[in-house]
């Protein structure tokens, strides 16, 4: 049988309460499954979202189409640098500055603009600082406010950013300074979360910097070869489709996994909203 991907599974999956068989039949069998049908699915959401209220207030918000902090270009020294920063675990030897404007411009290449509130450096530094422990941490020495150029729903946009310095690092660790837009309420429900069909996507990795590219993290389990994304394009949206492929019959191992997985486009992506067929919701980057 094919795994679900749903909420709950997600959830306990975190939690480490999953220790279930994935299938019937003897271990290794190879046995694989069609390949589902998930055109239905993405038309109805495609269908739900182009033209809508929704599709509207995302046009004209501001959100973000990856990662929002940026990694120092010699990232890292060594591995306890790198689960310091997996794991959150900082610390301040330094002072922040004090920011005399409480509010910052997001500028998109076609001259559209829009004011949000500035992002404090305290509050910047607490975004990375999310750890609290005796185990290896990076140590934060400074910060200054900077602008970078960032992937958004609306295309490439500059941006505010602190430049946080660490402890042993030639560049800086970047954090963007504000915060998104609060995000529309979606013209449609997930799909049913007992369809074996669809898998909710992770989140979107990154846009190509042609948009004819997207990359995404898919869910997967632990008896499968892995993940796989379809794609439906129209003038007002794009929508991914993620399922699993390759499954095998036999006891295992009931595990959340994800993979990257890029998605070629017949288009730039430009501003058609990026969505995800099995929560009918756009897809975004982490903060």
């Amino acid at each position: 049988m094919r795994t679900t991907a749903s909420r709950t599974v997600q959830l306990l999956t975190a939690l480490g309460l999953l220790t279930a068989g994935c299938g019937p039949g003897a271990a290794g069998s190879g046995a694989s499954e069609p390949t589902p049908d998930t055109r239905p699915r993405a038309l109805k959401v495609a269908k739900a979202w182009d033209g809508s209220a929704a599709a509207e207030i995302w046009s004209k918000g501001y959100y973000p189409m990856g990662d929002q902090m940026r990694l120092p270009e010699d990232a890292f020294h060594n591995d306890a640098d790198k689960e310091a920063y997996l794991t959150q675990n900082f610390v301040l030897r330094g002072d922040l500055p004090e920011t005399p404007k409480k509010d910052a411009k997001v500028t998109w290449r076609d001259g559209d603009s829009l004011t949000l509130p500035l992002m404090g450096a305290r509050e910047a530094y607490e975004k990375l600082d999310g750890g609290d422990s005796s185990a290896p941490r990076l140590t934060v020495t400074g910060a200054k406010l900077s602008e970078t150029t960032l992937a958004t729903s609306r295309g490439p946009a500059t941006v505010p950013v602190w430049l946080f310095t660490l402890e042993g690092y030639d560049t800086p660790l970047t954090q963007v300074a504000l915060n998104p837009s609060k995000p529309p309420k979606p013209p449609i429900g997930p799909a049913d979360h007992l369809s074996d069909d669809l898998w909710e996507l992770d989140k979107l990795v990154e846009v190509a910097p042609d948009g004819r590219s997207v990359t995404v993290l898919a869910h997967h389990g632990a008896c499968d070869d892995g993940p796989a994304v379809d794609l439906l394009e129209t003038d007002g949206s794009v929508v991914l489709s993620g399922y699993i492929v390759g499954t095998s019959d036999g006891p295992c191992t009931l595990q959340l996994l994800a993979k990257k997985v890029t998605v070629e486009l017949d288009r730039p992506l430009g501003d058609r909203t990026l969505l995800d067929a099995f929560t009918g919701r756009p897809l975004r980057g982490t903060g």
